[in-house]
């Protein structure tokens, strides 16, 4: 049964970590993963927008999938149902990206194991912006 890491290890993640690719990024800022983005851009974080049907959210590009970004990422943020995310971690596998964190309400035990055996972190059902304030603070250090 999967576990989410410590909260040192969350802390550690947050601190170190400069780009997130955000997937399924929503325009309309009334959306959790707009507010969540836009939280955690004004914290200092690069968010790389991942959506097909957008060209830009946030002032930056916005990507059709993981794989079309081209330059490295540190946490990839999903804002999709549970049964995508087995997918999504077999791209964020393919682009190396170390960290993979599922939104609240999103889990799923398949891309638990995926992420395991390709020795990535997973981080699921729990929101990013509120472990920061939690574990970092509002002010990045």
């Amino acid at each position: 049964m999967f576990s989410n890491p410590s909260e040192d290890v969350l802390r550690e993640i947050l601190l170190n970590a400069r780009t997130i690719a955000v997937v399924g990024l929503s325009a309309d800022p009334d959306r959790p993963s707009h507010a969540v983005s836009a939280q955690m851009q004004k914290r200092g974080y690069r968010i790389i927008p991942v959506n097909p049907k957008l060209s830009e959210v946030l002032g930056e590009r916005s990507y059709p999938s993981l794989l079309d970004i081209p330059h490295p990422v540190d946490i990839v943020n999903v804002f999709r149902r549970s049964e995508a995310l087995p997918d999504v971690v077999r791209e964020a596998v393919q682009i190396s990206a170390p960290v993979i964190w599922a939104q609240e309400g999103v889990y799923d035990e398949e891309a638990a194991a995926i992420a395991a055996r390709h020795g990535k972190t997973m981080i699921m059902d729990r929101c990013i912006a509120v472990a920061h304030s939690i574990l970092v603070g509002i002010r990045r250090t």
